[in-house]
């Protein structure tokens, strides 16, 4: 009877057969797979390997790769991280550095006609064209916009600078119209002020986006030197932005101390602090439930540390930052990297800000303010911050 050798493998056999098994199926990028992500990353490519090279049937590729990467933010059940795809991701860079190729306007789909102009920027071509906020636009280049193509519409309208656009827009008054529009650099300021009756200094912040810190800083320093004794600070619908943009604000306001704390995804703790240099005068923020992120801690801070009053709804509860990370195909993917809290460590996750004033505005007033076109002396919250500043 003839002797046979029982062969032993050890867990270096094991280990070299699968890296020759991820080697041999989706190359070198596979083996990079595997070894930094291990069996689920290796799964991912392999998947999309096997789609590429085996499926019978037609498919568009960046739709494979836009529904993967979104399932896989999906399933992190974190309303706050968010891919966006290549055209996507090129628009909102655009929108944070507040500038872009564009018309000059603000749109929603909130009317089925087509896109309702809810504000207007002065400086831009559509102002300079005619165009008003509360008109909607129901055709781009002779293609009708209305129902659901409303979401093709700003597609549509955008393009290179210098080159036209024909839109079709239905007036205030019923009446339709043709209009042309050249397209331009648009810079969005995302800072406007004004000193009110009383010596109230009001501050508006759209966002918390490049040149945001900057404009703040000139619009209080204007007001204060017109004679401002008071200040008010509207962050309402403010989806909030970049913290290094905040922090100039907030040093600028608050006495010397830590003005908000940072805990990243590894549990490294940061603080961020003031100087002694700070302004001294009354101080409101109004707010509301779109009232996000940066802008809930500026508000929050401003409460915590120089006891300003805060008068609105009810805010997000965001409280946490996100990091965008540029990806291979031009899209990018956000997620949720660090958690924040105010200077003495409060969190706002879930909870939002604690209101002195809680007062909402009403179904027409909302619709003006979002128009931008709501009379200072018809808001309701704007007065009720005047009130509690004793103006």
């Amino acid at each position: 009877m003839k002797n046979t050798e029982i062969k032993r493998y050890t867990k270096w056999h094991l280990l070299l057969a699968v890296l020759l098994t991820a080697v041999v199926t989706v190359g070198g990028l596979g083996l990079w797979a595997w070894l930094t992500l291990g069996s689920n990353g290796l799964t991912l490519l392999y998947s999309y390997q096997l789609i590429c090279s085996n499926f019978v049937g037609e498919y568009d590729p960046d739709e494979v790769v836009d529904s993967a990467v979104s399932g896989m933010v999906s399933a992190l059940g974190d309303r706050w991280s968010y891919y966006l795809d290549p055209e996507s991701y090129a628009a909102e860079q655009e929108r944070r550095a507040n500038a872009y190729v564009g018309i000059g306007i603000t749109v929603d789909q909130s009317r089925e006609e087509g896109l309702y102009i809810r504000s207007v920027n002065e400086n831009g071509p559509a102002k300079a064209a005619g165009l008003q906020a509360g008109e909607i636009i129901t055709g781009v280049d002779g293609v009708s916009i209305a129902g659901d193509k409303r979401a093709d519409g700003a597609d549509l309208i955008r393009g290179e600078e210098g080159s036209q656009v024909e839109l079709t827009v239905l007036g205030t008054d019923g009446t339709s119209r043709t209009v042309t529009v050249t397209r331009a650099s648009v810079t969005e300021e995302a800072v406007s002020y004004e000193l009110l009756a009383g010596g109230v200094g009001y501050i508006r912040i759209e966002n918390f986006f490049t040149g945001s810190a900057d404009g703040m800083i000139e619009a209080m320093d204007a007001l204060l030197d017109e004679g401002a004794g008071a200040l008010v600070f509207d962050v309402r619908s403010n989806g909030g932005g970049y913290l290094n943009e905040l922090t100039p604000m907030l040093d600028r306001l608050l006495p010397e101390g830590v003005i908000f704390r940072t805990v990243s995804h590894t549990g490294a703790e940061e603080e961020t602090v003031s100087d002694a240099e700070c302004v001294e005068v009354p101080i409101a923020v109004l707010v509301n439930a779109d009232t996000y992120s940066a802008a809930e801690i500026f508000a929050g801070e401003l409460q915590e540390a120089a006891g300003a009053v805060v008068v609105g709804e009810a805010t997000s509860g965001k409280g946490y930052a996100q990091q965008t990370f540029a990806l291979p195909n031009g899209g990018g993917l956000g997620i949720s990297t660090m958690e924040y809290f105010t200077g003495q460590g409060v969190s706002l996750i879930g909870s939002g800000l604690t209101l002195d004033v809680e007062l909402s505005l009403d179904e027409a007033s909302q619709a003006a303010f979002d128009a931008g076109t709501l009379d200072k002396a018809q808001d309701v919250q704007l007065q009720a911050a005047l009130d509690a500043l004793g103006q």
